[in-house]
């Protein structure tokens, strides 16, 4: 099998779990013999550093011609049996499936967000979720400048998603995975054809040794910004003091953190971003891991680290997060944005070290049977032939869709 995977990477000052999915499909396939061609963007080489250049980012972020002439190219050299792309914004565009329909080769799209169907891409606003414009036209997203707080942001972003729906790019799309049941749902109500969704979870490629969890402190690992719910992270370790808490990751709340935790003197360590096996170290030697999201997460890689390495996960009861994490097994669940519940699940149900062992122990049993690269290949592989004998039939003048 020939397999096309496309990519745009996000800035290497705020890199994404999407940019580690991606290399890690990569290598996993490389490593069962698949053949590998790679489509890549770097969004480094972004020039937005002018309203001239902003200005043609946004309205570029359609439509590229540039990238359906080099895909094209690429896909008459390479020859792929299929194709399969990550985050394709705002570079690649949906210009990258046209050029796989007319170059006949099936299109597979996984879904890390709500790009494709919320102008701001987390069906999120003012720190709530929202599906306003659900079922409508964009309007509600305009009115409320909801990407980056900026009209002409937003309007570019409307311009995008109302241009594709109009000419149906959305339906050259042969198979999107969704990563969740909840991802799945929300995806369909927002626009994306229900019956071209299949759920398939992430894995991990790299399974780190199991961590004991006898570090003595509770672990934040990610992006310091609002909709990761840091702040009332921190609210809660007003009430959590007997238990440290470390900090690993960068953002623009990370000025603002560090003065709750100096005025309030809190019992709190910022680490700054670290190289990730440093990371998965500090999350094997946690008590607990915790993931306080206030948004509609696709799935936290980092969920899946802490599992590897037995540490139970504490997390928002909000959209798929509370259907990865389970409840007393794997870990707990909180109030999204509730310090007060937040601190009260540490200090109660995560307080029990007899518990928490049978718990690690469980979630490892839990990631190997169903994250772990055999899965993950596997079930990869499966979707890749299904859309393969699938795009053959229909061009044979069978059943369009099996």
């Amino acid at each position: 099998m020939n397999v096309l995977l496309g990519h745009t990477f996000y800035r290497s000052t705020a890199p994404s779990g999407e940019d580690e999915v991606f290399r890690s499909e990569r290598r996993l396939l490389e490593e069962s013999g698949i053949r590998v061609t790679t489509f890549e963007r770097h969004n480094d080489h972004i020039d937005d550093s002018t309203l001239a250049g902003r200005v043609r980012l946004g309205m570029g972020a359609a439509w590229s011609r540039r990238s359906y002439r080099e895909l094209s190219a690429l896909i008459r050299r390479a020859r792929p049996d299929v194709a399969h792309f990550h985050n394709t914004f705002p570079q690649m565009t949906p210009s990258v499936w046209a050029a796989c329909r007319d170059n006949g080769v099936p299109v597979v799209q996984t879904l890390h967000n709500y790009r494709f169907v919320c102008p701001q891409a987390m069906l999120q606003r003012a720190g709530h979720p929202c599906e306003e414009c659900f079922g409508s036209t964009f309007l509600p997203a305009l009115r409320n400048r909801c990407y980056r707080s900026s009209l002409p942001a937003t309007l570019a972003q409307v311009w995008t998603l109302a241009l594709n729906r109009a000419i149906g790019s959305f339906n050259l799309v042969d198979r999107y995975l969704a990563l969740t049941r909840f991802a799945a749902a929300r995806l369909a109500a927002g626009g994306i054809p229900g019956g071209r969704i299949t759920v398939r979870p992430n894995f991990l490629d790299d399974s780190p040794p199991p961590g004991g969890g006898t570090g003595g402190y509770a672990l934040f690992a990610g992006r310091l910004t609002p909709e990761k719910g840091v702040v009332a992270l921190l609210r809660a370790w007003e009430r959590v003091r007997e238990l440290p808490l470390k900090i690993v990751g960068d953002g623009p709340l990370l000025p603002l953190l560090r003065e709750m935790a100096t005025s309030k003197r809190l019992p709190v360590r910022f680490f700054g971003r670290l190289p990730r096996r440093e990371v998965l170290r500090m999350i094997g030697d946690a008590v607990v891991q915790i993931v306080p999201s206030e948004w509609y997460e696709g799935f936290p890689m980092v969920v899946l680290e802490a599992y590897a390495c037995g540490t139970p996960v504490v997390a928002s009861r909000i959209g798929s997060l509370a259907e990865i994490v389970e409840e007393g097994r794997t870990g707990f669940l909180f109030e999204a944005g509730n310090a007060e519940d937040l601190a009260a699940t540490v200090q109660g149900r995560a307080g029990t070290p007899l518990r928490l062992d049978e718990m690690r122990r469980y979630a490892r049993e839990h990631f190997h049977g169903r994250y772990s690269p055999a899965s993950g290949i596997a079930s990869l592989l499966e979707i890749y032939c299904g859309v393969i004998h699938e795009h053959r039939t229909r061009n044979a003048g069978g059943n369009p869709r099996l």
